[in-house]
């Protein structure tokens, strides 16, 4: 009797039998240059460093390791930060599976749960989503190195040489192209905002990015944000058994729509990065003026709770221990006690915060070095970095290092240069083929003579003489003539 697991094992070999019949082999052509291990390293395996994996592998770009801090299972956000019940998108657009249907999610939950369940899906359940992207990463044939943390970046002889920490040993290998794909978290962790940071003990809060909702049964949380991952914490708190959970906003009213809608459409998605700077600014400043709303399952699985209340106009003008717990003062004087405090702020934009890019992180560029006034209009947004049309780091000026353009960043704070979050499941089927282009590239470029050599160099003949000798005119110039 058929399986599951043995629908989806036969879904993998199709996979790769489809890659066969559009000669994406993985043949690799880039040839070996000295000195190095890697040709690329790609630093995370969630969705993202797997996509990308995948998509060097089918651009015949071989000598490409993935490594990823987390253990195995750990990876990315699915089974840690993200708190939602089910995805935030309806059924799931192109992800990772880079255009070859047999890899979609909807090959995969059709061959384990069948094409029925799947016609009456209408919401992914996040933990179903996490074992598809464990199930690709097996049908891809992604091998990824877990427990090893990038610590340091290092230039050296025309290529990078990375320091990495595996348990209680370091280690140095050297490659031509780094990649960052390391998420929300990826551009310096989560933002923790001062009112917090100056007045509280760190045993008194948590990041949504951190929480551990299960710890707080039974204790009184508030919470300040009101965005998706705030109306997520707020829903895991409840269901872990917490005896009650504020929800403060700054605004009058919670954030109803998205600011981004406009943008989703393909010619916004594939062509964003192409407009001038002072274009792009423009329309990341707005996005970012109107707050990112909560989608509407996260909020209806908060408000199921009756020990569950939301608080308008109430951003927090001071914060201080009071007891074993906090006392808030709101922005219009209000008093509210909570035993533990939960920051739902996002995350800091800043590629230079990125702790293996110390020793050169001032010589990045970040949009306040291009756009004049954006440091004083947006000070978050212009701290994000500013980078080249293939995710490339640039130089702030002339004399930047060339080998910025050797690190590619598709860490969450890259959206300020592409115009959409970078590593959610949509941004992939752009995003992925347009990084693997401009690396192929430069390798290409970076090998010129070799392969213009190979171009010149004197080939055999393919076509013998005989082939055709017989069927060669015999006759003589003058009968020509006559």
């Amino acid at each position: 009797m058929s399986t599951p697991h043995d629908a989806l094992t036969r879904l993998a070999e199709t996979a790769r039998r489809d890659l066969e019949f559009i000669g994406e082999t993985g043949t690799d052509w880039v040839p070996p240059a000295p000195g190095t291990d890697h040709n690329v390293v790609v630093v995370g395996a969630g969705q993202s460093g797997l996509s990308i994996a995948f998509g060097l592998k089918r651009a015949g770009i071989g000598r490409v390791s993935v490594v990823d801090a987390a253990p195995l299972g750990a990876e990315g956000i699915w089974r840690g930060p993200a708190r939602m019940n089910v995805l935030r998108t309806p059924r799931v657009p192109p992800g990772p599976e880079l255009g070859l249907p047999g890899l979609s999610f909807q090959a995969y939950y059709e061959a384990a749960y069948g094409t029925a369940a799947y016609a009456e899906l209408r919401e992914i359940p996040r933990t179903v989503w996490a074992e598809y992207v464990d199930w690709f990463r097996s049908a891809a044939a992604i091998a990824v190195r877990n427990g090893v943390a990038l610590v340091q970046v290092e230039p050296q002889d025309g290529h990078l040489r990375l320091h990495f920490a595996e348990g209680g040993r370091t280690f140095t290998e050297t490659t031509r192209k780094l990649v960052i794909a390391t998420g929300i978290a990826g551009s310096g962790g989560p933002l923790i905002p001062a009112v917090l940071r100056e007045n509280l003990s760190p045993h008194l809060y948590a990041h949504t990015h951190t929480l551990d909702p299960a710890a707080l049964a039974g204790k009184r949380v508030a919470i300040l944000g009101s965005a998706a991952s705030a109306f997520d914490a707020a829903g895991a708190l409840l269901e872990a058994g917490a005896r009650a959970v504020d929800l403060f906003s700054r605004g009058s009213d919670l954030a109803r729509g998205s600011a981004m809608k406009p943008f989703s459409f393909f010619g916004a998605w594939e062509h964003f990065y192409a407009l001038a700077d002072d274009e792009r600014w423009q329309v990341m400043r707005h996005f970012r003026r109107r707050a990112s709303f909560p989608p509407l399952p996260a909020v209806r699985r908060a408000v199921a709770f009756p020990n569950f209340r939301i608080h308008l106009d109430a951003g927090w003008r001071k914060v201080a221990p009071h007891g074993h717990g906090v006392r808030i003062t709101t922005a219009s004087g209000q008093v509210h006690d909570a035993d533990f405090v939960v920051a739902g702020t996002g995350y800091l934009t800043d590629a230079r915060l990125t702790p293996a890019f110390a020793d050169f992180a001032p010589a990045i560029a970040r949009w306040s070095d291009r756009v004049a006034a954006a440091g004083a209009e947006d000070e978050a947004l212009a701290a994000a970095p500013y980078l080249g049309p293939g995710f490339e780091l640039v130089g702030r000026d002339a004399d930047a290092p060339a080998f910025l353009a050797d690190i590619h960043f598709l860490a969450f704070s890259a959206m300020t240069s592409t115009g959409r979050p970078v590593g959610d499941i949509a941004s992939l089927r752009h995003n992925v083929p347009r990084l693997v282009a401009a690396v192929g590239r430069d390798l290409f470029l970076e090998d010129r003579e070799l392969h213009l050599a190979r171009f010149l160099a004197p080939v055999g003949e393919d076509l013998p003489r005989a082939a055709y000798a017989a069927a060669l005119a015999t006759e003589t110039a003058e009968a020509v003539a006559g």
